[in-house]
């Protein structure tokens, strides 16, 4: 479907009027060359070309009507362009220079934002936005004799492209990385850095391996939309192609970017009770307990932020309001609702004995059961497995009470989410099995973007086989280097199979809704089993099962971006590979830096304002629950039987509302209920910093009801690029504050402490009471 637009037109073109308009870019608006960059009153750059008169008029027009923007197929007709120039040159010394600068700088800010309570991450726009600077800086060089290969031509939208792909792909914080750090923070094992290294690079390229066989289901589909690139290629085309339309497209993302970089710099240092703004906490002046665990939000594991408004937008952003489906986004808001409640009445009633032992309101570290942080080494021997004397002198260890719900909402979501596959899209699976053919393409697939896209070699799916024999080699190998005796070869290849069956469930999911879900607790559940008494052995199994996995969706949401901007497939290939190799270089040398500097407060379960280990504590508490102490904790009769009880709990949540979007499939509230989202949000708030989620929900509300109903033109025209502008402004500065004041180059620069920004040891930001 395309906009149907009414202009006003001489007599004599009347029939353009009637008729369906074309957007700029198909096939029927006629040029003289074929469509390239920087098109503008001129032409493509600055070539002739004869565009009708009448598109452009219509292209350029502001007083048109908009359809609603409902589905993917609107989407991706009216907001993503399909046009495509063959022609233009994509892996070229631009590419490869831009792309390892950005790619440094993207790994290193990610390693840096993984040690951070705020739990933020780092965003493709701001290397888009750097790229897209620097490349048309390139692009002004000469370009005749020698200088040609540095400047091949105009920078173009593929290649820009292909540099945020290489750099995004180094900027995605590996799991591997992270399990180096906790082997050395929690059981003193210092891996050899090149083992380290080649074991990161071999257990992302297994999740890379597995992206061969899913393309037909989760890339060239429509219904495969991948909300969270929408941003991106909306500011990708908005750059690069012409027309007075997105010229006043790109003036508008300027000044959102420029007044977002200069506002984030007051509530992320200056006033940072901005960050969490709560009229409860500021009444209650830091008084009481109950008022903190529940509308306290400004500070690493304060509390659940009820009514708390932040105005950072390098928090409100993680709540995706600006390009979450309003589906999604309703079934969150209607987990956090119930989090809220479930939260505060598993504390108070004393689940698990958390308050009664003493435990904080909410962490993700084990305590004792005085409500000391727990020793693991005092239950491990030398090898790092369960010693059950020692253990059962030194006792078990506890979970608070709010993250005990937290993981079993999580495993209501794990089985909610396959019952949810199967149920809504299984016949998108079979489709997409359908269509798999060795080397070929999918003939039976109606994509306009699939289309222009059959014009380009794809990579084989034995050079996908390849990657997959490599990597789990050396997967096999490094498991036995040094004695670790990590997990054993067949242990890999077995939870690397049962990864790939979980990345077709977690995908479809991320697909269609922009959501990721967790199914790590399956993971660790069948590790518990297989490989009990040992922890070790059960972060491992996790990576291979869960994490390996996360790859395959982060390469596949890579390849959706690029067949949205027509980049050849094998040059996304190359460019995933490209950003793998150096990303994992670079965090591996970030990871010794800040752990080496920040050992103590990491290790805090509470952490700083500046620095917090909550991430690896997580990871390291479920590895020594589930890995060591599976059988002692979780099994029937057992303290926390009931967090793998929730997976088969789950498996039959979605099917009631699945018979009754079935019974009355014409009541849209049935198919709006997405179970899977709904229990995952139940759990998600008793961690990191919650002042962003209201204002979120109120931006999400005006953006995806409110203006695409109301205010489709504007919608189709800025909604994206507004993500991308914000986005990108908040990632640069902070990029910028890290190293300037927050430690990241070595030194802390703390502003005067004042009314809005109180002294740590005496309350918290938002002015709540501190936790003991």
């Amino acid at each position: 479907m395309s906009i149907r637009h009414r202009v006003n037109v001489p007599a004599e073109d009347e029939n353009i009027a009637l008729a369906t308009v074309p957007k700029l870019g198909d096939e029927s608006v006629s040029t003289d060359n074929k469509y390239d960059d920087n098109i503008d009153d001129k032409g493509i750059d600055g070539h002739d070309v004869t565009v009708s008169h009448a598109v452009k008029e219509v292209s350029d027009s502001e007083d048109v009507e908009a359809i609603v923007i409902e589905g993917a197929d609107e989407i991706a007709a009216e907001i993503v362009d399909t046009r495509d120039d063959p022609s233009q040159p994509v892996l070229t010394f631009r590419f490869w220079f831009l792309g390892a600068g950005l790619a440094a700088f993207g790994a290193v800010l990610a390693e840096i934002y993984y040690w951070k309570p705020q739990g933020a991450t780092v965003s493709a726009l701001f290397q888009l936005v750097i790229a897209y600077v620097l490349g048309r800086a390139m692009a002004m060089l000469p370009s005749h004799g020698w200088w040609r290969f540095i400047n091949p031509g105009p920078f173009n939208i593929k290649e820009h492209t292909a540099i945020v792909i290489f750099s995004s792909t180094a900027s995605t914080t590996a799991e591997a990385v992270s399990i180096v750090a906790i082997l050395k923070m929690y059981y003193n094992l210092d891996l050899n850095p090149g083992i380290a290294i080649i074991q990161t690079w071999a257990t992302q390229c297994i999740g890379y391996s597995i992206c061969g066989v899913l393309q037909s289901s989760l890339i060239y589909p429509t219904y495969a939309l991948w909300p969270a690139n929408l941003p991106t290629i909306s500011l990708l085309q908005s750059m690069h192609y012409g027309g007075m339309l997105n010229k006043k497209r790109m003036r508008f993302f300027w000044i959102v970017f420029a007044a977002i970089f200069c506002w984030e710099i007051i509530p992320t240092w200056m006033f940072p009770l901005l960050t969490a703004f709560s009229v409860v906490c500021l009444a209650d002046h830091g008084r009481h307990d109950f008022v903190r665990n529940l509308f306290g939000a400004g500070s690493s594991n304060e509390g659940l932020g009820l009514f708390s408004f932040g105005f950072d937008w390098l928090l409100i952003t993680q709540a995706y309001p600006l390009y979450w489906p309003l589906q999604t986004q309703i079934s969150s808001w209607i987990g956090m609702l119930v989090c809220y409640i479930l939260m505060t009445g598993a504390y108070y009633s004393d689940v698990g004995q958390g308050k009664s032992n003493g435990l904080p309101f909410m962490s993700t570290s084990l305590f004792t059961s005085n409500g000391s942080s727990y020793d693991q080494t005092m239950i491990l021997d030398s090898n790092n497995r369960l010693n059950q004397t020692a253990y059962e002198e030194y006792g078990r260890p506890f979970y608070t009470s709010t993250y005990q719900m937290s993981l079993t909402t999580h495993n209501l979501s794990c089985g909610a989410a396959v019952t949810h596959m199967i149920l809504w899209h299984y016949k998108d699976i079979i489709a997409g099995w359908a269509g798999l053919r060795l080397g070929y393409k999918n003939d039976n697939i109606d994509d306009p973007h699939y289309e222009k896209m059959r014009a380009y070699k794809v990579v084989p799916h034995w050079a996908y086989g390849l990657v997959f024999i490599a990597s789990m080699s050396i997967s096999m190998g490094t498991a036995y280097y040094g004695g670790t005796n990590t997990i054993p070869a067949w242990s890999v290849l077995l939870f690397s199979v049962i990864g790939y069956f979980f990345a077709v469930v977690i995908g479809f999911l991320q697909a269609t809704t922009g959501f990721q879900t967790s199914v790590n607790g399956i993971i660790q559940i069948i590790a518990a089993f297989i490989h009990p008494g040992k922890p070790i052995a059960n972060m491992y199994a996790s990576l291979y099962g869960y994490y390996a996995p996360m790859q395959t969706l982060y390469m596949l949401s890579d390849q959706k971006l690029g067949q949205y901007a027509k980049v050849p497939p094998i040059a996304t290939f190359i460019a995933q590979f490209a950003g793998t190799i150096l990303g994992a270089v670079l965090q591996y040398v970030l990871y010794k830096s800040i752990v080496d500097a920040h050992l103590e407060v990491l290790l805090d379960p509470l952490g700083t304002r500046v620095w917090a280990g909550w991430n690896v504590q997580g990871t390291n508490s479920k590895a020594v629950t589930f890995g060591a102490l599976g059988k002692e904790l979780y099994l029937s009769g057992k303290p926390y039987w009931f967090i793998p009880a929730a997976l088969g709990i789950g498996l039959v949540l979605p099917i009631p509302f699945w018979l009754m979007h079935r019974r009355f499939p014409k009541q849209r509230f049935w198919s709006y209920i997405n179970v899977p989202i709904v229990t995952n949000y139940m759990g998600w708030l008793p961690y990191s910093v919650n002042g962003m989620w209201w204002p979120g929900a109120v931006i999400g509300f005006i953006s995806q009801y409110w203006a695409r109903k109301y205010r489709p033109r504007w919608f189709i025209k800025y909604n994206y690029l507004l993500s991308a502008a914000l986005d990108g402004g908040t990632q640069i500065i902070y990029f910028i504050l890290n190293f300037a004041v927050f430690g990241a180059s070595g030194n802390t620069v703390d502003f005067p402490y004042w009314w809005g920004n109180p002294d740590p040891s005496l309350l918290s930001v938002d002015r709540c009471k501190v936790p003991e």
